[in-house]
């Protein structure tokens, strides 16, 4: 399913419940908040999303801990984690999807390239994932995860 597909489904499946989604985004930089709001209509479940690329952001856009990203990296679950529930809490939605990752070029041995976190926050709590997409370029790497993520969104609002 498309990018256009997925988000004009989450959009229809969120106005049907009256609730909203937002979005944390490290790596992808935002492509995940600009595909939601495509379709027509997206404000109506989508106020705001929050671009944390840096650590400083995480801390003081989203609340994740210092000691968290000291403990395990900015590219790990437990950063994600935070980044959905803090998103979820400051932006008073139903959903967040967070996303923290390694695009390239780069990474090491112990975070390679392509590794992206993920993370799905609601009210009966969080979930997280990772997911090693390898070497597909930056570019390959954002758009895969920027998918996932929507993915992520549908999949909780369609009760899956």
């Amino acid at each position: 399913m498309s990018t256009r597909a997925l988000a004009s489904r989450i959009l229809d499946a969120a106005r049907a419940q009256g609730v909203t989604v937002t979005a944390a985004e490290s790596c992808t930089a935002g492509m995940v908040a600009a595909a939601l709001t495509d379709p027509a209509g997206a404000s109506a479940m989508f106020e705001r999303g929050f671009v944390t690329y840096s650590n400083v952001a995480k801390v003081e856009m989203v609340g994740v801990s210092p000691a968290t990203l000291d403990a395990h990296g900015a590219v790990s679950e437990e950063v994600a984690a935070e980044m959905a529930q803090g998103a979820r809490d400051r932006a008073g939605a139903a959903w967040a999807v967070a996303i923290s990752g390694i695009a390239g070029p780069g990474g090491s041995d112990f975070k390679p390239e392509g590794r992206v976190c993920f993370a799905l926050a609601g009210a009966g709590g969080t979930s997280t994932r990772t997911i090693d997409y390898g070497a597909l370029g930056r570019d390959g790497v954002r758009r895969a995860a920027t998918d996932h993520a929507l993915r992520l969104l549908l999949g909780a609002l369609e009760g899956r």
